[in-house]
């Protein structure tokens, strides 16, 4: 009994052993579960792109059409001319690590170290706003690259891409306005706009006169001490170099959408609505490139993401800048689905596309690395 009851009274102290190995094992397991989920939802310093939507600039936008003029006859384009768009993880949001290694094995999306995309003291606000003026830009250019294809002339001018709240210029000037004169003298270049407003000294009342809508307004503003220096005057608005166009030239399109890579598109899709005919021949095209006034396609970001999304939205030819070339080679786009095309102006692209809707079979300038 002794023996037996030496056996039975040990027992429990054994299971106990046991229990706490047990225990102690789970527990282990659950921290490292709980600090590998802690690590993976840690933020990490990269941006990652994705695919966006594409827009038709042909299309319209809010029951507007995208590309609206007035002051000389249009035509009707039933094809498509797809801007492309990428959309990135935000200048506030860093990442986590799961999020980077699913980027990271996704073949349609990239991952670019933080500081590559933006600055430190970059915030969604101050992002969005860039690429708001950036947009403004954009589309001055491609008015006045498209007008310059079609041989119509213009002048250089000075615009208002944003003004700041709270400044001198809120609630009188507004984004678009295109600056005529100040107290009567005619500005045309953001050098004679400054030269007119900085030398006065804080306080000044000013009158510009800007043209809104076709309209020419008169407005009254007092001027403010300067961001970068209290005794030169501002009036609290972010300019950009624009032009007055003999025709009116609307682009509508959601504020959503921002950056200059949506230039060539809009240069395209103006050239078509003011030609004759169909650029596209019904026929779905897509495309990415900053353009300057003289037409000229440059770089651009995004650009294997932007394949993707053209691709899924039925483009059968991509219009790629020159400098993006060997870039898009390495994209995850089907050749035999959309081919791709190397441009490096807005003549170039137009003769691309019209040798195209010809014959789908033709030979085309071809992207090399």
């Amino acid at each position: 009994m002794r023996g037996l009851s030496h056996v039975l009274a040990r027992e429990p102290n054994g299971e106990r052993r046991m229990k706490r190995r047990t225990w102690a094992g789970v527990i282990a397991f659950f921290l490292v579960v709980v600090f590998t989920v802690v690590a993976a939802r840690e933020p990490v310093p990269f941006v990652t792109f994705a695919p966006g939507p594409t827009v038709n600039v042909l299309g319209k936008f809010d029951g507007k059409p995208i590309i609206e003029v007035s002051g000389r006859e249009t035509y009707l384009d039933k094809g498509g001319l797809r801007l492309v768009t990428v959309v990135p993880s935000g200048a506030e949001r860093k990442v986590s690590l799961a999020e980077l290694v699913s980027a990271w094995v996704d073949p349609n999306r990239a991952v670019y170290p933080y500081e590559a995309i933006y600055q430190p003291k970059d915030t969604r606000a101050s992002v969005r706003r860039e690429s708001s003026v950036q947009m403004v830009s954009s589309q001055d250019n491609a008015v006045a690259a498209a007008l310059g294809a079609l041989g119509v002339k213009y002048q250089t001018a000075v615009k208002i891409a944003e003004v700041e709240d709270g400044g001198p210029a809120a609630g009188k000037l507004e984004v678009g306005d295109l600056v005529l004169a100040v107290d009567g003298d005619k500005v045309r270049t953001l050098e004679q706009l400054t030269a007119k407003i900085r030398p006065q000294p804080v306080g000044s009342d000013l009158t510009l006169q800007v043209r809104r809508d076709g309209k020419v307004l008169q407005e009254e503003l007092t001027t403010t001490g300067s961001p970068t220096d209290a005794k030169a005057s501002a009036i609290k608005v972010q300019i950009a170099p624009s032009y007055e166009f003999p025709i009116n030239v609307d682009l509508n399109i959601s504020e959503n959408i921002g950056g200059p890579s949506g230039g060539l598109m809009f240069a395209l899709g103006i050239y078509d609505v003011l030609t004759p005919g169909s650029l596209t021949g019904g026929k779905t095209i897509a495309g990415t490139g900053e353009i300057d006034a003289a037409g000229t396609v440059g770089e651009i970001g995004g650009i294997q993401q932007k394949l993707v999304g053209a691709q899924d939205d039925g483009a059968k030819l991509f219009l790629v800048p020159a400098a993006n070339c060997a870039d898009a080679l390495d994209g995850n786009s089907d050749p035999d689905k959309m081919r791709l095309v190397k441009v490096t102006n807005l003549s170039d692209a137009i003769t691309e596309v019209q040798a195209w809707v010809k014959d789908p079979n033709a030979e085309l300038t071809r992207c090399t690395r």
